[in-house]
């Protein structure tokens, strides 16, 4: 099943309003980094709730999506939202050097391109813009016990991770698109249990 086709299937049955994992957390993270006039593009909005924190704290903001579906829920919970569907080509649908802020938060383990989404990240943020990104992390320990109790599950070939990050890989792949700046840190739960990394980067 094409990737479009299968998010528009899982949109169709999610709830009306989902609440992000780790959400109060996870927007905290967003709104210290988005100051009023700053324009932020939540890459991969969903049913919009950080659309709606970053308009809330001033900012101008846009959300894409690659399923319609995501973007009808997001529409009816962010009414008059600047909302648009990812190109059929898989670029995004903004001018080159048109935000300051991307939020790209639980998304890039998703992505089958994740060289093209960057590269098409970097073209619409302007120089000096931030790119903030979150993903799904293991750990050492974490991995440990993955591989020993549920490896075959959590890594389905057909599951909706595609990608499994490292510290070392995510600062990487965002050296690798041309990103400045950047920093990777293990974040979320106890210190020797992280869930999740945070990166920030610029684009120069």
């Amino acid at each position: 099943m094409p990737v479009r086709a299968h998010y528009e299937d899982f949109w169709a049955d999610a709830p009306p309003d989902p609440e992000p994992w780790e959400w109060e957390r996870r927007r905290a993270m967003l709104l210290d980094a988005v100051r009023p006039g700053a324009r932020v593009l939540d890459l991969g909005c969903g049913a919009g709730r950080f659309v709606a924190a970053s308009r809330d704290a001033g900012a101008s903001a846009v959300g894409v999506e690659i399923a319609q579906a995501a973007l009808d829920r997001a529409a009816r919970n962010v009414p008059g939202a600047d909302l648009r569907l990812v190109e059929p080509d898989g670029s995004l649908p903004l001018d080159h050097a048109s935000v300051d802020v991307v939020w790209c938060s639980e998304v890039l383990e998703h992505v089958p391109d994740t060289a093209h989404v960057l590269l098409e990240v970097r073209r619409v943020l302007r120089p000096g813009g931030r790119l903030l990104v979150t993903v799904p992390y293991h750990g050492r320990i974490k991995g440990a016990l993955l591989a020993l109790l549920r490896f075959d599950a959590h890594f389905d070939p057909l599951g909706q991770h595609l990608r499994f990050y490292t510290a070392g890989s995510l600062a990487g792949t965002l050296r690798h698109a041309g990103f400045d700046d950047v920093d990777v840190r293990a974040w979320g739960g106890p210190p020797l249990l992280r869930t999740a990394l945070r990166a920030s980067a610029t684009r120069a």
